[in-house]
């Protein structure tokens, strides 16, 4: 007999009676109930976290910040009761403690009366940061605590970018104002800048005046200093004139009676002596017509000097809204050059008041000259004219004397416009040097000034201005600087779509286990007529890999219909599944003909171990070293993989050495359970009387 007859004889035995059926029908739905339930059961947990009570406290007592109000706890609190996530309860602290402890709420999240104030003094002197309370109880249950850290870290995060937002609008508002305080000073060292053009183009005015006025200070101190030697000379002369003539005056008035025996006896000396008289009053004479041509040029240039350092102190020191710093020094110019025009005037003025005197001196001393000539003309006949040479004599000692003090004056007065004349050319010196020094100063704070007004100008170009609209964009970016750009390639919708991978197998392996509890691995009719041993095997393996076939039908049709599992490749994910449940079925009855009874318990092992090795919840490389090593040796580790990609989407590789392998464990498992069945043909005593049996 054939191995697909040998299968259906074996299915048709189940149609013998109601109990039968009703086993054959359990044997088809328990995959079903087996892989459908449990993953309807945790279909979607995160869309029902809204049912789930949280106890909410808010002790936040707000604060001011910068003269507007902040409530950050009353903020969070709108948010949350508007979210849906979990079932919010406004509670006291107390309340939430209580509840968290007896299981009432399965956690509590609690904002501290100074969360706001926290919040608000990152604009203060001493920011400190606000701090959310979050109680939770692991004996409630450990996977919501597990939740809430994410729910929270998020809360937490939003609250962070609203207090980020709020102190970075005031620093951008920061750059606005002193971005205008810039260009304020900017402007203002523009007009400083006019201002100290002006000053060094008076400066400059001032330096050249000065060095005019020194030229003539120069020339007027020379002019002086010849004519106070030329004074001096005309004091010492007109003296030793005066001195001659009184003593001659004396002698020939005493002895006016002895004198023509005394000329007799001294006619040379008389001679000599007229002829130095002659002599010196030629030399006062020119020195005094010096003297008058000088000194109005003296007067008129020392007041010229005056006059141009008066203008530039009132320019300089009494026009300017800020005075120039050499304006101590050009008030001492100043005085120097009025006193130094004072005493030429002085000089100039007492020359013009003398002036008959003048004329009369000279024309004494012409006289003088003559008659001082004519005396030592007439000195070898004095002795004749002795009447007259008396008369002459003392008509000389008077014009004398009254020379040698005018001589005496006017040497005293020159020396005085000598000295302030030098003194005047010494300050008018020093003046000209500080000029100098000020054009040169003034120079540098032109190019200073410039420096300045062109680095505030660039300053105030590279300082934000921001506008509202601008500066909202930047405080959001800064606020909230990385987003998390994330793309699911291939996404799950749901929690039971994740794990549909896991559990589908599962399910089968399970029906293919419960299906050899009531289907014997080897035909017994086919090892009593001792049929082939291969054909023993497929008559073995063929009816519970047809109903496997119907485990599958019916487990997707209620996931896809009835649950609302979505797959990507859903006629590939059938087949395959067809695949997966002949392997699995092989497997298993090559593990009950081999052990027998004991082969069942090896079945429920080797369960265990594919479910830990497999990585169907967590990546298989979070798992012990153990489960790692056999994770590559196991058939159900690939079915898992090929599933992810057959039902979320993604490359087929995985899925085409899955069935590779599969194919692989399949003719294994059955070449192996051939083998068992050509060892089951010969009967024993163990066989006729089993140690264990289940």
């Amino acid at each position: 007999m054939r191995s697909p007859k040998l299968a259906a004889l074996e299915l048709r035995r189940f149609g013998r009676g109601r109990l039968p059926r009703a086993a054959l029908a359990a044997l088809l739905l328990l995959p079903l109930l087996y892989g459908a339930l449990y993953l309807w059961s945790f279909w979607d947990p995160y869309g029902s976290l809204d049912r789930i009570p949280v106890a909410l406290v808010n002790d936040d007592r707000g604060a001011k910040a910068g003269g507007t109000e902040v409530r950050a706890g009353d903020d969070i609190t709108k948010r949350l009761r508007d979210s849906d996530t979990f079932e919010w309860h406004e509670v006291s602290a107390a309340e939430a403690r209580a509840g968290v402890e007896n299981g009432t709420y399965y956690l509590s999240l609690t904002m501290p009366p100074d969360f706001s104030s926290r919040i608000a003094s990152s604009s203060g002197d001493t920011p400190e940061t606000g701090a959310l309370q979050v109680r939770t109880n692991d004996a409630n249950n450990y996977i919501v605590g597990q939740i809430s850290r994410t729910v929270f870290s998020e809360v937490r995060t939003a609250a962070s970018t609203k207090a980020s937002r709020s102190f970075l609008d005031k620093i951008f508002i920061s750059f606005s104002d002193i971005h205008g305080e810039t260009e304020k000073a900017a402007k203002g060292a523009d007009r400083l800048k006019g201002g100290i053009g002006k000053a060094k183009k008076g400066s400059e005015d001032l330096a050249d005046g000065l060095k005019e006025a020194g030229k003539g200070s120069g020339r007027l101190s020379t002019g002086l200093k010849k004519l106070d030697k030329g004074a001096g000379d005309l004091e010492d002369g007109s003296r030793q004139v005066a001195d001659g003539t009184r003593a001659l005056a004396g002698r020939v008035d005493g002895v006016a009676d002895k004198v023509s025996p005394f000329l007799r006896a001294h006619e040379k000396s008389i001679g000599d002596t007229a002829r130095l008289v002659a002599d010196s009053a030629a030399a006062v004479r020119h020195n005094l017509g010096t003297l008058v041509e000088a000194a109005p040029a003296a007067a008129k240039g020392a007041r010229t000097a005056s006059t141009v350092l008066n203008t530039v102190y009132k320019a300089r020191c009494e026009s300017l809204p800020v005075p120039d710093p050499a304006c101590p020094d050009l008030k001492k110019a100043r005085q120097a050059a009025a006193d130094v025009a004072a005493v030429a005037d002085d000089l100039d003025t007492l020359i013009a008041d003398q002036g008959g005197d003048l004329d009369t001196l000279d024309r004494d001393l012409g006289t003088l000259q003559k008659q001082a000539r004519a005396l030592a003309n007439r000195a070898p006949h004095l002795s004749e004219d002795l009447d007259d040479a008396v008369s002459k004599i003392n008509a000389l000692d008077a014009g004398a004397a009254k020379v040698a003090a005018g001589a005496e004056k006017l040497h005293t007065g020159l020396g005085t416009a000598r000295t302030g004349a030098a003194d005047l050319d010494t300050g008018v010196g020093r003046l000209t040097t500080g000029a100098g020094d000020l054009d040169g100063g003034i120079h540098r704070l032109v190019g200073g000034s410039g420096k300045l007004a062109g680095g505030l100008h660039d300053g105030a170009g590279r300082i934000p201005d921001y506008d509202r609209q601008d500066r909202d964009r930047r405080t959001h970016v800064m606020a909230d600087p990385v987003q998390l750009a994330s793309r699911d390639l291939h996404k799950a919708p749901n929690y039971g779509t994740g794990f549909a991978p896991y559990f589908i197998p599962l399910s089968l392996w399970v029906g293919a286990m419960v299906a050899y509890m009531l289907i014997p691995p080897l035909n017994r009719r086919a090892l009593a007529v001792g049929a082939p041993a291969w054909r023993i095997a497929l008559a073995g393996w063929l009816p519970v890999a047809a109903l496997g076939v119907l485990q599958t039908a019916a487990l997707m049709s209620v996931l896809h219909w009835a649950i609302g599992l979505e797959m990507a490749r859903a006629a590939g994910t059938v087949g395959f599944l067809f695949l997966v449940t002949a392997c699995f079925a092989a497997v298993v009855q090559w593990l009950n003909a081999r052990f027998g009874a004991a082969g069942r318990i090896l079945v429920l092992a080797l369960l265990m171990l594919q479910l830990t090795s497999a990585g169907g919840t967590y990546p298989v490389q979070t798992s012990p070293r153990f489960f790692n090593a056999i994770h590559p040796f196991l058939p159900m580790s690939y079915v898992v993989e090929a599933l992810r990609r057959l039902i979320t989407g993604g490359g087929l590789g995985p899925v085409w050495q899955a069935c590779a392998v599969l194919t692989a464990f399949t003719a294994g498992a059955l070449a192996l359970t051939a083998l068992s069945a050509r060892g089951k043909q010969v009967w024993t005593l163990d066989r006729l009387h089993p140690e264990l049996s289940l």
